[in-house]
């Protein structure tokens, strides 16, 4: 009988903590972290904006010191320690070189000779499908090309770990399908000198076409929540009922809610009441989302999965718009569905003054910090308060960045349902003159 042998780790995470700011008062970005990553397979760290995967694909690059925990390299037989390329979101292309000069600028900080720089370069340059455009400039080609280059300029110098950060995220839908169907070739063909892959991604389709293994983190803070072995054959056809189930099953794990927390020393629920983060949704978009599900072909209840793939959204635009018709009692998500409530379907062919009057109903009913400005207004004689002194009892509960991104969001609900005025340059609060 043959002898199966374990995955041999290249890079291990043990108890990773990362703070942003002083530790005693900063924010915790990433809180016991641990991964194993093996050779010869694809990892997806799969979360929404915010969660750390990035903070802790840069930690892996030694881009950042996390505060605590450790990171650890295995060398290879012959007692050489992997090497780490990374590919950033944004290009990151310096505009006055060229193609073959930007695939050069790593292996000239390795001080390669320039006779190798130039065969190496052309080489990785024609193995990414640019050969051609060596002499070209940046602004001359398209975002497409130009990730092309900095694949290039990562695989270059022959790096035992490709860390990607959401590579395909800048570049419209065709040109990155187009492209990661080119990476996972050149994976597969064992064309790229890379022992593992390691990818950041908020698209789930994206994570199961792609990878061995998805490790899908909560937020604030980014934790591993859970862990998914892919064991669909490559090339993968997202029609597959394989596929789509696992699919479903993410945003089913995705959009569960968590376990309720124990209260705090204080006596609250943390994230409960006025501490409640509530993301940036405009009413515009949460209107259009309950017409969507509303009408035909979904008639109220629709697949998350579907949904994304309908109105071409990823999931920190899905998720934040159905949570926010969660908490308003517009929907309930049901596993991988979202399902909308009575009220939502008579929101969905109300008109304009109705939708108001439903939205405001909603507003001073589930969401605390409305409740709580709408009380010291009509408390005071003047019927005026400052928003600063809303931001520092938010600041009591969260980081002054959630703080702000709450109180804007609802301020812009807010005025939306005429529950309270804001004027920008006193920054106060008041109550709309009735006449």
């Amino acid at each position: 009988m043959a002898t199966i042998l374990a995955p041999r780790p290249l890079v291990e995470v043990e108890a990773l903590r990362h703070y942003y700011g002083a530790a005693a008062g900063g924010h915790l970005v990433l809180d016991d972290v641990n991964l194993t990553l093996n050779e010869n397979e694809i990892v997806g760290l799969l979360g929404r904006s915010g969660s750390g995967k990035s903070t802790l694909l840069r930690s892996i690059a030694g881009l950042i010191h996390p505060r605590e925990g450790d990171i650890r390299f295995t060398p290879d037989k012959a007692g050489t320690a992997p090497t780490v390329s990374m590919v950033f979101q944004t290009f990151a292309l310096f505009p006055w070189l060229t193609v073959l000069q930007n695939v050069e600028l790593g292996l000239e900080a390795q001080k390669v000779p320039a006779e190798e720089r130039r065969v190496r370069a052309l080489a990785a340059i024609d193995l990414i499908g640019l050969d051609g455009f060596e002499n070209a400039y940046p602004k001359e080609l398209s975002g497409g090309m130009r990730q092309r280059v900095g694949l290039a300029r990562a695989i270059v110098v022959n790096p035992s770990l490709l860390l990607m950060d959401e590579p395909f995220s800048a570049l419209d839908v065709l040109t990155a399908e187009t492209l990661r169907t080119d990476l996972l070739d050149l994976w597969s063909e064992g064309r790229m000198p890379i022992r593992s892959i390691l990818i950041v991604t908020h698209n789930i389709e994206e994570a199961v076409l792609m990878c061995d293994r998805i490790l899908v983190f909560s937020s604030n803070p980014g934790r591993v929540v859970a862990e998914i072995k892919v064991d669909l054959p490559q090339p993968r056809d997202r029609l597959d009922p394989p596929f789509r189930a696992l699919v479903d099953d993410i945003y089913a794990r995705m959009t569960a809610r968590p376990a309720p927390a124990l209260p705090t020393r204080d006596g609250l629920f943390p994230g409960t009441g006025i501490a409640m983060v509530l993301p940036r949704v405009s009413t515009n978009t949460l209107a259009g989302l309950i017409e969507e599900v509303d009408a035909a072909p979904f008639e109220g209840r629709a697949s998350m999965a579907e949904l994304a793939d309908s109105l071409q959204l990823e999931i920190d635009d899905l998720f934040p718009m159905a949570e926010t018709l969660q908490l308003l009692r517009f929907a309930e998500l049901q596993g991988a569905d979202i399902q909308l409530t009575q009220a939502a379907r008579h929101y969905a062919v109300a008109d304009v003054d109705q939708r108001k009057a439903m939205f405001a109903q909603a507003l001073l009913a589930y969401v605390p910090l409305v409740q709580h400005i709408r009380r010291i207004l009509d408390e005071r004689a003047n019927h005026m308060a400052p928003a600063r002194r809303f931001r520092d009892e938010l600041e009591d509960h969260m980081s002054p960045e959630y703080a702000d991104e709450t109180l804007r969001t609802v301020t812009l609900w807010g005025r939306y349902a005429e529950i309270f005025a804001y004027d920008e340059d006193s920054d106060k609060f008041s109550l709309e003159d009735p006449e």
